[in-house]
């Protein structure tokens, strides 16, 4: 019988993604067949695996949604410092987690899955998935700025280079921008560099899924056509 190690199974079951598995390894919160697991272990199908008390089983139908995150909820499993949090804002009967996150200030689409093997080809920053959003800021932009975030900015707190990107200017205060990397904070990080403050952030399309005519705190089942090519681009198959 195949082992598997307990990270990537956590994740295939959609409990997270194999990162905050491992979190939830080390904080003993995991147990298999009764014993509190160990970094690093492997399980198989047959093993009693539980997280927090609850039992973790294979998911038998794959499931995306695309869900309108407002603002003020908080992308995240547990947090008791947090009002509203994305696990409990769902109501939904399969248990369904997020590829990729917005902060709390931020609003727009959401995609939630029980696949873990999606959530991580999402999430690999070298696949260089699509990301859109519309940025409203302070006061008008000037085409020096625009140009420079273009090219890609130094984040000197990261000490890194963000990756070239679409700008689209639709207002004198409002951007249409398409990223390809998943850098926390980076919009809000690169407007600042540019000595601009972001008012409101709104993420409208992921790879080619869009908002659509969602509304805050509604989601909806991706429809097969969407799953096929989402899978697809993510370099996946729908088994």
């Amino acid at each position: 019988m195949t082992e598997i190690r307990l990270n990537k199974y956590l994740a295939a079951c959609g409990i997270c993604s194999r990162r905050d598995a491992d979190k939830l390894i080390e904080q003993g919160a995991v147990l298999v067949n009764g014993s509190v697991a160990a970094t690093g272990c492997k399980v198989t199908e047959t093993d009693e695996v539980t997280v927090r008390g609850k039992k973790v089983s294979s998911p038998d139908k794959k499931v995306v949604l695309a869900y309108y995150k407002p603002v003020g909820v908080t992308c995240t499993e547990r947090d008791t410092h947090a009002h509203k949090i994305v696990a409990e804002e769902i109501k939904y009967p399969i248990r369904v987690t997020y590829a990729g996150r917005l902060d709390k200030d931020s609003e727009g689409l959401l995609l939630m899955t029980n696949d873990g093997d999606l959530i991580n080809a999402m999430m690999r920053g070298a696949n260089g998935h699509e990301k859109e959003y519309i940025v409203k800021v302070t006061k008008a932009w000037t085409p020096e700025a625009l140009n420079h975030m273009r090219q890609g900015v130094y984040l000197k707190e990261l000490d890194l280079v963000t990756r070239p990107c679409e700008i689209e200017q639709t207002g004198p205060k409002t951007i249409r921008m398409v990223l390809t990397q998943g850098v926390n904070r980076q919009i809000r990080r690169m407007c600042q560099n540019e000595g601009y403050e972001v008012t409101s952030l709104k993420r409208t399309r992921v790879i080619d899924v869009n908002l659509a005519n969602l509304k805050p705190g509604e989601y909806r089942e991706l429809t097969q056509t969407e799953m096929q090519s989402l899978y697809a681009r993510c370099g996946l198959r729908i088994s």
